[in-house]
């Protein structure tokens, strides 16, 4: 059976890199009938955070790549954090020793004073020496992998020096743990960036020592900046954090780290429509620049397009996330109110920002209204009159509130503009909404003449 891992290290939030990672490992086990294992790669004692693993996780669910096994999640390969299965890997670490395929390094300082695979009494708790386990590499061999991504690859071992297995603190290194965990956890490819490319030798090596099967490597493109450096904070922001806040959606997001190096015919889509259609053959060997104006226009279009009911999903969960309250909660008024107001803006987040007046009635009308069209004379008579008329609509829908305002608006108090403006920031506190027939139905009867009596006292 096919068995691939996603396997962060919890030293910060999640990267867009990481998640592009993730999300192919995902595609290629959902195509195949696999598995998908999420490990957490915590030996980094210094470094690694409990919040930092715990937001990985929950951006991951949020960005709906279901995992089969994982630390919330458990199979009988865990467990799936790396700091509590030091226990397994020291016992791994003696048999290289005992077979002497690894030794014991002691420095003084910086000078190496003792190397063998049977540490000496005298080196023992000894706080003036340093300690660690190299693993030895023999010389004169070409390792050679073939790559599902980037075909054959070869290394020359004698330019591989003899490599740290284990720190002085007596933690192992990340070249020997995910070795172990790969082989126990039965993982049958790794896919993972081209920066493991270097490596994959030392892996290799340690595959062969304990006599373990290898599994298939495909290492993915880069993703970079405009300058083609690897992206980082100089070309903006990277997390998952910062672009869940701002209100992306999560398919969206996904949909365009799948293009990062993934030759997909069409820009927009549904990411989990692409599965039958993902295959590493397809995956391209060049860096994948990330275009943050692309992802934006793609986070638009599927605001725009998605199913409603799944747009709706999303802004109630970014308003969750957001600690936002919104005062109401009819899910069926919140529907109307993203419904037509998401044309209109680009994220989640301009979209609250875009449809918040819809949710409070106390809300500060903008300076440019009050200036344009509350301070003027004719301003009460149009409210005055729109509220007359609006109170006789016995069915408040768009048809009716349109042939109203139009009848206003054929009043010679003042242009047809002015009018509908003046209604417009009068119920909104804004002048630009959505629709203002949209807008006012959306509102109800009730709710719109509270509003418009309530411009009326103000100016």
């Amino acid at each position: 059976m096919v068995r691939v891992r996603f396997a962060p290290s919890p030293t910060g939030h999640l990267h867009v890199g990481g998640l592009r990672t993730a999300l192919f490992n995902w595609y290629f086990a959902r195509k195949t009938g696999g598995k998908f294992i999420i490990r957490i790669e915590d030996t980094d004692l210094e470094r690694s955070k409990n919040e930092y693993e715990q937001a990985i996780i929950e951006e991951l669910k949020w960005s709906g790549l279901d995992y089969d096994e994982s630390i919330d999640c458990p199979g009988e390969y865990g467990p799936y954090r790396q700091s509590e299965r030091l226990e397994i890997y020291k016992k791994y670490v003696e048999q290289l020793l005992n077979e002497n395929k690894a030794y014991y390094c002691v420095y003084d300082k910086e000078n190496i004073v003792y190397e063998n695979n049977i540490l000496e009494d005298k080196y023992k708790n000894n706080k003036n020496y340093s300690i660690v386990i190299k693993f030895k590499v023999e010389k004169n061999n070409i390792l050679s992998f073939n790559d599902l991504i980037r075909g054959p690859i070869e290394f020359d071992t004698n330019y591989i020096e003899d490599f740290v297995i284990v720190r002085s603190n007596g933690i192992p290194v990340y070249n020997f743990t995910v070795v172990i965990d790969d082989y126990l956890m039965k993982i049958s490819h790794i896919i993972r960036g081209e920066d493991h490319i270097s490596n994959t030798p030392k892996q290799i090596l340690l595959y062969k020592a304990f006599s373990f099967d290898i599994p298939e490597f495909a290492h993915l493109p880069l993703i970079v900046g405009e300058d083609r450096t690897p992206l980082s904070k100089r070309h903006g922001e990277v997390s998952i954090t910062y672009f869940r806040r701002e209100g992306y959606l999560p398919n969206a997001l996904l949909n365009y780290l799948s293009l990062l190096g993934w030759n997909a015919e069409e820009q927009v889509f549904d990411y989990r429509e692409k599965i039958r259609d993902f295959d590493l053959k397809n995956v391209s060997k060049n860096p994948a620049v990330f275009d943050y104006n692309k992802l934006l226009w793609i986070n638009e279009a599927h605001l725009r397009n998605d199913a409603i009911d799944k747009v709706l999903k999303d802004f109630e969960a970014w308003i969750d996330y957001s600690k936002i309250d919104l005062k109401t909660s009819d899910k069926s008024y919140v529907k109307k109110v993203v419904e037509i107001s998401r044309k209109k803006v680009q994220t989640l987040k301009q979209l609250y920002e875009f449809s918040k007046n819809f949710f409070r009635s106390d809300f500060e009308y903008e300076q440019e209204f009050i200036e344009k069209y509350a301070s003027k004379e004719w301003f009460k008579d149009v409210i005055n009159l729109a509220i007359n008329k609006l109170s006789n609509v016995e069915v408040f829908d768009f048809k009716n509130i349109e042939v109203t305002l139009k009848e206003i608006s054929n009043q010679n108090t003042t242009t047809k503009k002015n009018i509908f403006q003046a209604i417009r920031g009068a119920v909104l506190g804004r002048l630009v909404t959505p629709g203002l027939y949209e807008s006012l139905e959306t509102l109800g009867k009730e709710e719109t003449l509270n509003r418009l009596n309530r411009a009326l006292r103000l100016f």
